[in-house]
């Protein structure tokens, strides 16, 4: 049998890019001594998240992945843990900019990055000002303990994404992210949401989807984000088997039978009676499908 462990933190972030190291350092640690060996973090961890205000002093954040603080201080905790880690970070990269995020396996390489492909922009929400569109298409690594998948916040709401890395193979979907309050209206509240979206991931594709999300309420000038956590781990039929609280920094396990759940999805046949020859109509974004020389 090939069973593997899985963990999502989640945990509140300061200023200090090293105290933000630190504390998921413990988190990772703690997630290991309970038997995890794919262990996530949660989106631009490093520091607070910076774009609630357009803000061109934060572009001081952004490394080259070689030079990424976090990225380098991980690879030695995967090869001492022998645990995979999927490292999220501010990447530049000549004159562009990322959300990126570095797969390190239990040997403490790095497999690869993938740039965030989708991109949001609206209050409290700012990327486009910090962010080039992720340019690597989705990806999967072959690691250690698992073939898994991952997407960074904003495309966990796109199904698209997960069926296109449940396609290349991946046997497992992971999603670091930072989602909270809107600053410009109070009562909105997208947790619920928020979870569906991904659990419907997971059960479309019988698969399970470890989402990370951080704590804490981040201010900046007269913006204001409370980040609910409520980080969790579903299984292959879109249920939650573990479930993180708003407020509290947290380690979540889970242990899933990756031969068992290949034969659920063969036998379900949702991947053998799909019709991609009927789905072009996804490539467009009005719903219609343009011809050459029409």
């Amino acid at each position: 049998m090939r069973n593997v462990i899985v963990a999502a933190t989640q945990m509140s972030c300061s200023k200090s890019i090293d105290e933000n190291i630190e504390k998921a350092d413990g988190l990772v640690r703690e997630a290991a001594k309970k038997g995890a060996q794919i262990i996530l973090l949660q989106e631009l961890f490093e520091t607070p998240y910076f774009c609630q205000k357009e803000k061109s002093d934060y572009y001081v954040y952004a490394t080259e992945l070689e030079q990424n603080k976090a990225v380098q201080h991980f690879k030695q905790v995967a090869k001492e843990l022998q645990v995979v880690l999927p490292i999220s970070f501010y990447e530049k990269k000549n004159q562009a900019r990322y959300n990126s995020l570095a797969v390190i396996d239990a040997s403490g390489d790095v497999l690869g990055k993938y740039r965030k492909s989708h991109i949001p922009d609206g209050p409290g929400y700012e990327e486009k000002f910090y962010f080039n569109p992720g340019d690597t298409g989705f990806k999967v690594w072959n690691t250690q303990y698992a073939k898994i998948g991952v997407g960074v916040c904003w495309d966990q709401w796109y199904p698209e994404g997960a069926r296109c890395m449940a396609l290349m193979g991946a046997e497992l979907l992971f999603y670091p992210t930072a989602i909270g309050s809107e600053p410009q209206d109070g009562s909105i509240d997208s947790k619920d949401h928020w979870q569906t979206c991904m659990l419907g991931h997971a059960a479309a594709n019988l698969m399970p989807v470890v989402a990370s999300n951080r704590i804490g309420v981040e201010d900046d000038e007269d913006s204001g984000i409370t980040f609910y956590g409520s980080s969790f781990i579903a299984g292959p039929q879109g249920n939650k088997v573990a479930e993180a609280s708003r407020t509290e920094e947290t380690v979540l396990v889970a242990e899933f039978n990756l031969e068992q759940l290949e034969t659920q999805r063969l036998e379900w046949g949702i991947f053998r009676d799909r019709r991609p020859d009927l789905y072009r109509l996804i490539s467009s974004y009005d719903g219609e499908i343009t011809i050459k020389g029409d």
